[in-house]
């Protein structure tokens, strides 16, 4: 399993990584680029997530019909143009587009999938906390890195850093990570409307939306509001960010170890919720530094919960020839909260404050908190593996009640069930016959 996650978790750490390390300065920056304001710079940090939003989905469906390898590629390179536009922009319009181009190297989904398509669902909570670990690796990397070099070497250096890297990348995919799986189905294509109303999948797209509005509001927000109302040193906004993910990293572990293995993904999924509305609770009542950064803290202890379970609950919603498609929707819902957070926040600390914005995202996480409870526990889906040589009729099994997907990759053939529908015994008896 390793062989096969861990390059591929380096891969998507190194991309999310790029995105990530201008976060924690391109609001302090990005003020003094030509023609840049308040609004406009809220504008910039959210709208990567635009070209992202809009390409998922193709990534994706382009990822199961010419391969997950060839996908990523493109999207590499994308990212790459897109990260040297921006190391040489010097108006806010031209950072603009170069952050439009680093996201349509949308390649989030496209990872995802192919981790999914090597690893057995029981295992891929496991390979899924290993990538969620590489990406809070990154986060983190990001956090000390980007207040440092960009104090030294200026914005553009983090652009260069992150062109750099994405080349490694490339390097990697073709070197290390292992030939992609062939997959035998019998299923038949959803469309891509049916596939949006499937209420689990539904109900994590929303997830994934709300969680990424709320982290891109509060990069808009934490350095906004301690620099310039706290009048916290922008040099050592670094320790505010790292004291945070100490306690995040704490979090991811526990998420990624009960989640799967203990089969509370969804609990945790309620309980990040409930630290997001604590956090924004104390944002609204904070009247100092030390008051506002337990708020942070309590953030990113949310965030953190989130982020290793999330893509692997999203994977065990959709059948095996739609993985590629639904975690592009997921992703797609993922980086339009991104866009959205980066508009609503620079629109509210623009015209009105962040209390005002805190109160109305305290009441949306309400809402959000309540529509997970009718979210079906990703525990409830088991498979079983049988032997390639297994005397079988694909349409036949999938008669079986209960069972949702039936197909053969290269060492089984694999059934998924709900268990709370039918069993294993219950499949195997019926199969004997």
């Amino acid at each position: 399993m390793l062989k096969t996650v861990l390059p591929l978790s380096f891969i998507v750490g190194t991309r999310f990584f790029g995105l990530f390390i201008v976060l924690p300065v391109l609001s302090l920056y990005a003020l003094n680029l030509k023609g840049a304001n308040e609004f406009l710079v809220g504008l910039l940090v959210g709208v990567y997530a635009l070209t992202q939003m809009a390409l998922q989905v193709p990534f994706g469906i382009i990822s199961d019909k010419i391969g997950r390898k060839k996908t990523m590629l493109i999207g590499l390179v994308v990212f790459i143009i897109g990260s040297l536009v921006c190391s040489y922009a010097d108006d806010i319009y031209t950072m603009m587009f170069g952050r439009l181009l680093q996201g349509a190297g949308a390649i989030g989904a496209v990872a995802t999938a192919m981790i999914s398509d090597f690893i057995n669902e029981e295992n891929r909570g496991k390979a899924m906390a290993i990538m969620g670990s590489f990406i809070g690796l990154s986060f983190a990397a990001s956090l000390v890195l980007s207040p440092l070099m960009s104090a030294k070497f200026g914005l553009s250096s983090l652009f260069d850093l992150s062109a750099i890297l994405s080349l490694i990348c490339i390097v990697l995919l073709f070197s290390v990570v292992p030939k992609e799986h062939t997959i035998v189905h019998e299923n038949t294509k959803t469309p891509l409307k049916k596939l949006l109303k499937e209420k689990n999948l539904a109900l994590m797209n929303l997830t994934n939306c709300m969680q990424k509005m709320l982290m891109s509001i509060a990069f808009l927000s934490i350095p906004l509001v301690l620099v310039h109302e706290f009048n916290y040193p922008s040099e050592n906004l670094w320790h505010v960010y790292v004291s945070s993910m100490v306690l995040g990293f704490l979090a991811m572990g526990l998420s990624g170890s009960l989640g799967e293995k203990r089969g509370l993904s969804k609990e945790i999924l309620l309980l990040g919720v409930a630290f997001f509305i604590i956090a924004y609770i104390i944002f609204a009542f904070s009247h100092n530094a030390l008051v506002f950064m337990v708020g942070v803290i309590v953030f990113f202890i949310g965030f953190n919960l989130h982020e290793p379970i999330m893509q692997s609950c999203a994977s065990k919603f959709a059948k095996v020839n739609e993985k590629g498609a639904a975690l592009g929707v997921f992703n797609a819902f993922g980086y339009f909260g991104s866009f959205l957070g980066g508009i609503v926040g620079g629109y509210f600390l623009h015209h009105f404050s962040l209390v005002s914005l805190a109160f109305i995202l305290i009441a949306l996480s309400v809402i959000w908190f309540v529509l997970l409870l009718f979210l079906q526990s990703p525990a409830d889906f088991k498979n079983v593996y049988l032997s390639l040589e297994t005397k079988h009729d694909l349409n036949n099994i999938k008669g079986i009640n209960g069972v949702l997907d039936v197909y053969k990759n290269s060492k089984f053939l694999v059934i998924k069930y709900n268990k709370k529908l039918t069993s294993e015994e219950e499949i195997l008896a019926i199969i004997e016959k």
